[in-house]
């Protein structure tokens, strides 16, 4: 690397350790506590790159950016914080950084993004916009702070995302989010449950009339318009309106496919619920309605969600690869809460609060009964965790929840999940039936590639033996005991599926 650095946190230790790393790179380094220091460097021409900490003494780094832009506006800022959260990164972005890092970060993946800054040719990691609001997003874990970084980066533009996550991460809420800070707020904000949507619901979304603005339905004009709803959730109330008056009100789980249908005008941004529900003929059906609205210049901006990754809908034939390419430009992948443990407090916190701003009745948990419940799998994830601290606090006849109500209602849960699973198992053969239909249907009057068999055992052997070692910490012996065959075919089959098998403690 070759160029000038100058370094702006009130932390001595890292000062010390990038001006080390960075002088060893090739680079000259100038690193100060005070953010007058940096905006008068600034001022007098010096450095090609900056590296700044939000919080000094004397100033806020990002409050100093939009100065900074307009008196050196080819001068790179990286912004390097402590305070993890999604409103950080926001601000980074619409303050104009080239990237933003959350602490604690890793050396080597900042000295890059310097490089990068420093090249004769460089890109900026975020795009600018209009300044927004607070958001109901929570958590600073690592995983959350890469969803952090990508929803800042594509909020103000038009792409197409697709946020993929297990039931409960909180899909819905990233798409409001996208939709309330980006540069598209003010438009509509409308939803589809891709499992029941018709045909001609579907129509009434996309196919717009040139003269109205709207599209036509039972002889009236439609348009959907946006106003602010629940505050606490950060969700939005839908008001499908008439322009010949009247008006169809509903709350925010009112959606395309529940009442009439909702049309739109151009610029809206269209929210595709678990799109991987859609079935063949709506798949064809909004493939042919997006290649006409591409054609006629609407810009509705598509984001859509899908508990399952489409990547093995588009192996198993379950779903169109052409759609797939259209809806997939971004992806934002949101994490289980199984691999955002540290986020918990936080997020019990954030529930505990909500339910006392709404109820009047404020609660606290004691450490030992959150550290109870970082031992929990919580496979309903964020929405499973909000109804169980909600039930707490509704519950609890003390002001501080502590470990033997909070382990209480952990064993009610493990009972409740354990009769969902018999429930489910019973369903299993009805669910495969029906993927293994519209498998068919995909090739209308022809038949599938050869080989069907295998591919739909392959699909249901890879999960069931997996999950079984994870279960038996990668004991072989154990797994081939509860699943009924011999330890021989069990290894052939980890060999063939090609299924890593690790001793481990457990997964809680």
């Amino acid at each position: 690397m070759d160029g000038t650095v100058l370094i702006a946190d009130d932390d001595r230790a890292i000062r010390t350790v990038l001006t080390q790393a960075f002088t060893r790179a090739g680079c000259r380094v100038r690193s100060t506590g005070s953010a007058s220091t940096l905006w008068r460097w600034v001022e007098e021409g010096e450095g090609d790159v900056v590296v700044s900490d939000v919080v000094m003494p004397d100033g806020d780094g990002l409050e100093m950016l939009p100065a900074i832009r307009r008196r050196r506006a080819d001068l790179p800022v990286i912004v390097i914080s402590a305070r993890n959260t999604v409103l950080t990164a926001v601000r980074a972005a619409e303050a104009g950084a080239y990237d933003y890092l959350p602490k604690p970060f890793d050396l080597k993946d900042l000295m890059l993004k310097v490089s990068r800054a420093l090249s004769p040719v460089r890109k900026p990691g975020f795009a600018g916009g209009e300044e927004g609001g607070s958001l109901p997003l929570v958590g600073s874990s690592p995983a959350m702070q890469s969803v952090y970084r990508v929803l800042a980066r594509v909020l103000n533009t038009d792409l197409n995302v697709m946020i993929s996550g297990e039931s409960g991460t909180g899909k819905d809420l990233v798409a409001r989010t996208l939709h309330s800070l980006g540069h598209r707020r003010h438009m509509p904000f409308v939803t589809i449950d891709s499992a029941s949507v018709t045909q001609e619901q579907l129509e009434a979304v996309f196919l717009v009339d040139g003269h109205t603005g709207g599209a036509r339905h039972g002889g009236r004009a439609l348009s959907a318009t946006v106003s602010t709803g629940d505050a606490e959730s950060g969700l939005d109330d839908l008001r499908i309106e008439t322009t010949g008056g009247g008006t169809e009100s509903g709350k925010r789980g009112d959606s395309v496919g529940s009442n009439f249908p909702a049309t739109v005008q151009g610029g809206a941004t269209i929210y595709l619920d678990d799109v991987g529900e859609l079935s063949v003929d709506m798949q064809n059906r909004l493939l042919s309605l997006l290649r006409n609205a591409s054609a006629g210049n609407r810009s509705h901006r598509l984001i859509s969600s899908t508990r399952q990754p489409v990547a093995d809908l588009l192996q198993r034939g379950l779903f169109r690869e052409d759609l797939f390419f259209r809806l997939n430009v971004i992806t934002i992948n949101l994490p289980p809460l199984r691999e955002r443990l540290q986020d918990l407090s936080e997020l019990t916190t954030h529930f505990l609060q909500s339910f006392g701003s709404t109820n009047g009745v404020f609660k606290t948990i004691s450490r030992k009964g959150m550290d109870h419940m970082r031992t929990a799998h919580w496979p309903g994830n964020v929405h499973e965790l909000r109804n169980f601290v909600q039930r707490l606090a509704l519950l609890c006849p003390e002001e501080e929840i502590g470990y033997e109500f909070v382990s209480e209602a952990l064993r009610d849960t493990s009972i409740d999940r354990a009769e969902a699973g018999l429930e489910d198992n019973m369903n299993l053969s009805t669910v495969v039936e029906d993927r293994i239909r519209r498998y068919f249907d995909l090739f209308g009057d022809r038949l599938p590639p050869p080989g069907l068999y295998n591919r739909i055992i392959r699909q249901v052997e890879l999960p069931l033996i997996a999950l079984t070692l994870a279960s038996t910490r990668g004991n072989q012996i154990r797994a081939a005991s509860l699943l009924g065959i011999n330890r021989n075919t069990l290894r052939k089959k980890i060999r063939d599926l090609n299924i890593e098998v690790t001793r481990t403690r457990k997964l809680s």
